[in-house]
């Protein structure tokens, strides 16, 4: 027996009883099926409607092997009819997105010559991929301008199921790949298609439709945008961003994009300056080192919270000037050691087996050239005790 759909005789179908059909599960989870449903089960680019089904929730819908599968969070038992209630805000929504859809693909087809090749409603925003590797802001002005010309004018958004062989009398947007009998959407002088999903009565519910940019997808565009109520929900986010940068930045909305790049360059000049002063306190750093050293043949000191990175610069700067010293900078963090292992180019050693050999003192890892190593593990003995360890391996 087909579950008779709720959703095609009337979209705005909020609430329905129903007889159970069956109670069953598969991979999905527990599902009921229903002699009668207003679920709309995911297909045609658009998601399932979500709801209750006498109080429990339905988490998924979907037609498998002829049958509209409601899954819900748990099993429903005791039951030979249910009350079904849609969520009204989704299924508004998605009919809001699905018929801007329509239109949106319409003006591209028809106006410029670019067909859609596929069509994705997703949670925040929609996509369609247009058969074209570019769009320009002109283009993109003047479709979106015919776009809400067409949504104002309040066209009806008209179904009607026919046979293939009749739907081939209407001007489709594009050809049909189902047999039987087939569901056209129409919208008079604008659209024509075969489609299973859900739309308002009148383009104008859909409200205003927005584009939100474009990428290019292999060799086509795929287009973001948004229709109804999601601009409304667009227009507060970016606000409220606005609100916020305009407390940090008290510029007028306009003077914002300026002056936030001229912070960003002057910033960019900070922290290049500020790289530059740290590269000359590690210089000096490192000669105070070399210096204390007295020609020591390993010159070893345990920092406390130095990062990896720090003991690794240092390190480069000491080798360089003291090439016939081997050198075990140890770093103390909270819980951990790090450790950079090095010697000048007068010494023949490669430092990964000195490495290999005391990274089971702290469970360590690590790695590098011959000359060169750095590694970390945990704090299961001090720095110090960690370095004379190494030196005596040297």
């Amino acid at each position: 027996m087909m579950t008779r759909k709720l959703y095609y005789e009337d979209a705005y179908n909020m609430q329905f009883q129903s007889k159970v059909i069956k109670i069953d599960q598969d991979e999905r989870g527990h599902y009921v099926v229903l002699e009668k449903t207003a679920f709309y089960p995911t297909g045609g680019g658009q998601p399932h409607d979500k709801g209750t089904l006498n109080g429990m929730e339905v988490i998924d819908v979907e037609e498998v092997e002829g049958e509209v599968r409601h899954y819900t969070d748990r099993l429903l038992t005791g039951a030979g009819s249910v009350e079904g209630i849609i969520d009204q805000g989704r299924r508004l929504d998605h009919m809001q997105q699905h018929c801007g859809q329509h239109i949106i693909s319409a003006v591209f087809h028809d106006k410029f010559g670019i067909p859609t090749t596929s069509f994705h409603l997703g949670t925040e925003s929609v996509t369609i991929d247009l058969d074209t590797e570019f769009l320009d802001a002109d283009l993109l002005e003047k479709a979106e301008e015919e776009i809400n010309r067409i949504i104002r004018d309040n066209y009806p958004v008209e179904t009607k199921w026919v046979a293939v062989e009749k739907a081939s009398e209407y001007p489709l947007r594009k050809p049909l790949a189902v047999e039987g009998d087939v569901r056209l959407v129409i919208i008079p002088d604008i659209d024509y298609s075969g489609c299973g999903g859900t739309h308002p009565d009148f383009t104008g519910e859909v409200m205003a439709a927005k584009f939100l940019g474009w990428t290019r997808n292999k060799k086509q565009v795929r287009l973001e945008f948004v229709c109804g109520y999601r601009v409304l929900r667009k227009l507060g986010q970016k606000h409220q961003v606005l609100t916020e940068m305009k407390r940090i930045v008290p510029k007028p909305e306009q003077k914002l994009v300026e002056e936030v790049d001229e912070l960003i360059k002057i910033n960019k000049q900070k922290d290049k300056k500020i790289a530059e002063l740290e590269e000359q306190l590690l210089e000096y750093e490192a000669r105070d080192i070399i210096s204390e050293s007295q020609g020591d043949k390993v010159i070893q000191r345990v920092f406390k919270d130095y990062p990896i990175k720090t003991l690794q610069s240092l390190g480069k700067v000491i080798i360089e000037e003291a090439p016939d010293a081997y050198l075990i900078f140890i770093s103390e963090q909270n819980d951990q050691l790090q450790f950079v292992l090095a010697h000048g180019t007068d010494i023949n050693r490669n430092m990964n087996e000195v490495a290999k050999q005391i990274l089971p003192l702290i469970e360590g890892k690590g790695g590098g050239k011959p000359n060169f190593v750095q590694g970390g593990g945990k704090k299961l003995i001090d720095g110090e005790a960690f370095a004379e360890r190494v030196k005596h391996v040297l």
